[in-house]
């Protein structure tokens, strides 16, 4: 396997991907044949002897699977050249695309449970479009996958790789060696973070396989009829012993949801989490986790746009907290990298040290929102609720099949939204020093962004018809690879805060920033 020497000394020849890689491509594809056999055999059951021409007909399908996939590897080379990274694929229509080095933000590889078992990897260029048009490579030995990430990034920083002559596997094993951990997550803290991750996602999953695939049941299962009679016999005993079993019946079919949220929250924490380790190396960040499928991500140092803090109401009480950066590149679809996902306060500190960025403190000057924003947005809420309570009153009162006073219940909700703007006034605050913007949002789900004065993008103040006439303003910032708001704050806050930041841009040379 050629090393990085050879493409410094102008080896451009076009290579491809593993040819290994087609059993994995395989195996991909007979997830898409699956269903269809079985859907086959399904019409065709009561059919005798034409139910074996679901035999070969799924044999066909594998086959021409297998053949369109050899002929994408066939067809799929890259180049790695002086300026660029260059990958030509298409069978009937050819497409080249080159993506220049100075483009990609991060290099990262990825490995599933069978990309695994066989050294393979999955590399992806994060380009900042995000999407479809990010860059990926499937699939490349490991060896080659490290090589390709030590390429892009020396080209990409400018940075002398002449000497390195190495192999992937020594460069990879001098890069472990050289790494300092900053953060670690072992099975038990893994496990308590599932617990915390709460969802009832399953659920979904299980109502949309039933409806996709509901003619594989023997009954309707969306026939609430049906279930009343198959239930009328076996559920008979439960209505003969009381509201109080009945009661009972409902707290236990809570507590199952509960309990099927708790374990499907844990399952993919484990699978996610699993193995999580972060740690500082010459060339930035490098994070890796995963069950089965296994992930490692570099970020450099200098790629990093702001941090986000994040907490929930009852996680806060516990003291466990999570930590984000900002960046142009992409985390497995989400727009910011996991560096801390469950971790202490404490723990953050050195993370972020090593970004080269301040935690949040109390000691720093901190402003609210304006009073007359918060007493607008109640008076909105209230208002809005009135007038659905007048909307429905009528409508109670002239038919008669429910009580009036369920028109209160509008009323209720509109109290509640607009007491709901005072604590959001108490908890929501912003501060800024000689290098910092901070914004601290939320009660029942804390957050707060840091982001560097010097690396906003643009200062924006925007006014509405009521906010124009009541003096306060929303000031959106420019940042890539995210967005930062202040909503609420008073006109000349909101002035004083662009100026400053604006002052911070222009003062820098942004040639010199890495």
């Amino acid at each position: 396997m050629p090393d990085v020497a050879d493409s410094d000394a102008g080896d451009v020849r076009e290579r491809r991907t593993e040819p290994v890689g087609l059993v994995l491509h395989a195996v991909t594809g007979l997830r898409q044949i699956v269903p269809a056999v079985i859907a086959a055999a399904f019409v065709l059951r009561d059919e005798g002897r034409w139910l074996l021409a679901v035999i070969p007909l799924a044999l066909l399908m594998l086959a021409v699977t297998l053949a369109v996939a050899w002929l994408q590897w066939r067809r799929l080379t890259y180049r790695v050249g002086a300026e660029d990274i260059r990958v030509e694929s298409g069978v009937l229509s050819r497409a080249a695309r080159s993506v220049p080095y100075d483009r990609i933000q991060d290099v990262s590889l990825e490995q599933g449970p069978l990309a695994r078992l066989f050294g393979l990897v999955e590399v992806r260029f994060e380009t900042g479009a995000g999407g479809k048009d990010e860059l990926t490579l499937s699939f490349l030995r490991e060896a080659e996958g490290e090589r390709l990430r030590e390429v892009v990034r020396a080209r990409r920083d400018a940075e002398s790789i002449s000497g390195e002559s190495t192999s992937g596997e020594s460069r990879q094993e001098e890069t472990a060696g050289a790494a300092a951990p900053l953060f670690s997550m072992g099975p038990r803290r893994i496990f308590v973070f599932g617990l915390f991750e709460f969802s009832l996602a399953v659920v979904a999953v299980v109502a949309g396989a039933a409806q996709q695939f509901d003619f594989l049941l023997p009954f309707d299962l969306w026939d609430f009829d049906q279930w009343e009679e198959r239930l009328a016999g076996p559920g008979s005993w439960l209505s003969g012993l009381g509201p109080t079993a009945q009661i009972v019946g409902g707290a236990l079919a809570v507590a199952s949801l509960v309990a099927l949220g708790i374990a499907t929250g844990l399952v993919r924490t484990v699978l996610r989490e699993w193995g999580f380790v972060l740690e500082r190396t010459a060339k930035g960040f490098r994070r890796r986790r995963g069950l089965l499928t296994r992930t490692d991500v570099v970020m450099p140092v200098h790629r990093v746009q702001a941090l986000k803090f994040r907490t929930g109401l009852i996680r806060r009480r516990f003291g466990w907290h999570g930590l984000k950066f900002v960046s142009l590149a992409q985390d497995a679809g989400a727009a910011s990298h996991d560096v801390a996902p469950f971790a202490r306060w404490n723990e953050l500190a050195p993370i972020v040290q090593a970004a080269g960025f301040a935690m949040p403190t109390e000691q720093l000057d901190w402003h609210r929102a304006s009073v007359r924003y918060r007493f607008d947005s109640a008076l909105l809420a209230g208002a809005l609720a009135a007038a659905v309570a007048l909307a429905v009153f009528p409508s109670l009162s002239a038919s008669g099949a429910a009580s009036p006073l369920l028109a209160l219940v509008p009323l209720a909700l509109g109290g509640a939204l607009a007491a709901w703007q005072w604590v959001l006034w108490r908890f929501e605050r912003h501060a800024i020093d000689d290098t910092w913007l901070y914004s601290r949002r939320g009660w029942l789900a804390p957050r707060t962004d840091v982001a560097s004065r010097v690396k906003l993008h643009s200062a924006e103040i925007a006014q509405g018809p009521i906010a124009r006439r009541r003096g306060y303003a929303a000031l959106h910032l420019g940042l890539a690879g995210g967005k930062l708001e202040i909503v609420g704050i008073p006109l000349a806050r909101a002035r004083a805060l662009r100026e400053a930041i604006l002052d911070s841009i222009c003062a820098r040379d942004f040639s010199q920033l890495g």
